[in-house]
């Protein structure tokens, strides 16, 4: 089998996974890691043992050697960099959300269209064998017709005005943190399991520290828990730490959402709810293989992942038998297998998240910004 080449541009905690999960998939190399400073680059492609590492993304844009990107740096880098990797022929797998504005994302659509690239949202949490279960039990209509929809994704690792990250500064993230960052993995969640689109919202933003402390080195996400006050500075905050959404979803169905980066003892409670005029299901990112199944005139059932008891593709995404837990790192793997499937054979089915996904999460997340400023309902088209 033909090994693919490819590059990790980015080195914190995103580009970790990232070039972890590719490795596992045995038939794609990670040949270059950049970063910069080009020291970070250097430890990540030590560690991985990865033969080259640069502190100049740039210099990787014509090297034959390459033939796709994973982009995983701030928010406000991915259009540009997608775009000149594009231009040369590269395929591109990009964090969400794509970009920091709908415009930017339109265009990096109509760029992997022009050059005839493979291209990725990484909206890998739709690859639990558990979410794909469901997924496959509303395509069968053991749900019925969905009529409510409701979940949260809570996280505590920005409590403290002390916690910072570089999601924190718009100019780096873009002006929406916590609906970007962990809301569009929400919504594109219920969309894709439910098949039906959020078709209108209405929000409420707050942003509890209007300032924080800035730590005067460079640390990691989720690592900025051990420093001195001396090691800070003051800075304005413009994102949002909390965003309460409600939705209207295809025609009839309704719901809402809550998303939050202070609330204490959620480490990544990413939870849906997706209630049908049969039964209803309720899963909880945090214990990942269970999913409860709620029912009117039966008991209500916790079933186990178990690929051989999976309901329809679902087995397809389980590597692992019964009892044997699959998580967060197992999720990226089954995305990039099918991202490179296609690259491999391009005329295989799309079974991952593309640009236009992402396209599609920027509007979303573009009119919940426009709801809170208008604070009223926001139609999509």
């Amino acid at each position: 089998m033909r090994k693919i080449k490819t590059a990790v541009i980015g080195s914190g905690f995103m580009g970790k996974v990232h070039t972890e999960a590719i490795r596992r998939l045995g038939n794609v190399d990670v040949v270059a890691v950049a970063a910069s400073p080009a020291r970070d680059a250097r430890l990540v492609a030590h560690h991985f043992d990865v033969p080259h590492s640069t502190g100049n993304w740039k210099s990787l844009i014509e090297d034959p050697e390459v033939e796709a990107v994973h982009l995983c740096t701030p928010n406000a880098l991915h259009y540009p960099m997608a775009k000149a990797f594009m231009e040369h022929g590269k395929h591109v797998l990009c964090e969400k959300p794509l970009a920091v504005s709908s415009a930017e994302a339109a265009e990096m659509v109509k760029l992997a269209k022009e050059h005839k690239v493979v291209n990725a949202t990484n909206h890998n949490l739709r690859y639990y064998p558990v979410v794909q279960h469901v997924r496959a039990m509303i395509e069968a209509g053991e749900l019925g017709e969905v009529l409510v929809v409701q979940g949260t994704y809570s996280q505590d690792w920005l409590l403290y005005d002390t916690d910072y990250n570089w999601r924190i500064e718009a100019r780096d993230n873009g002006p929406s943190r916590v609906v970007g960052d962990i809301g569009s993995h929400w919504m594109d969640m219920i969309q894709h399991l439910t098949g039906l689109r959020i078709t209108a919202v209405c929000a409420d933003l707050q942003t509890f520290h209007k300032t924080r402390k800035k730590p005067k080195g460079s640390i990691e996400t989720f690592a900025g828990k051990k420093l001195s006050p001396e090691d800070y500075e003051e800075i304005p905050v413009l994102t949002e730490d909390f965003a309460s959404v409600l939705v209207r979803l295809g025609d009839r169905a309704r719901g809402a959402y809550t998303v939050s980066q202070v609330s204490a003892g959620n480490k990544n409670r990413f939870q849906f709810e997706i209630y049908g005029t049969k039964c209803g299901v309720k899963w909880n990112q945090e214990v990942p293989d269970e999913l409860w199944i709620g029912h009117r005139n039966m008991p209500n059932q916790v079933i186990m992942k178990d690929p051989s008891l999976l309901s329809g593709r679902a087995p397809g995404y389980a590597d692992l038998p019964g009892g044997h837990s699959e998580g967060y790192d197992d999720t990226h793997k089954q995305l990039f297998k099918r991202f490179y499937n296609r690259i491999l054979h391009p005329h295989s089915p799309i079974e991952f998240p593309t640009f236009e996904d992402g396209l599609r999460g920027m509007k979303l997340i573009e009119a919940v910004m426009e709801s809170h400023a208008r604070q009223g309902w926001v139609e999509l088209g």
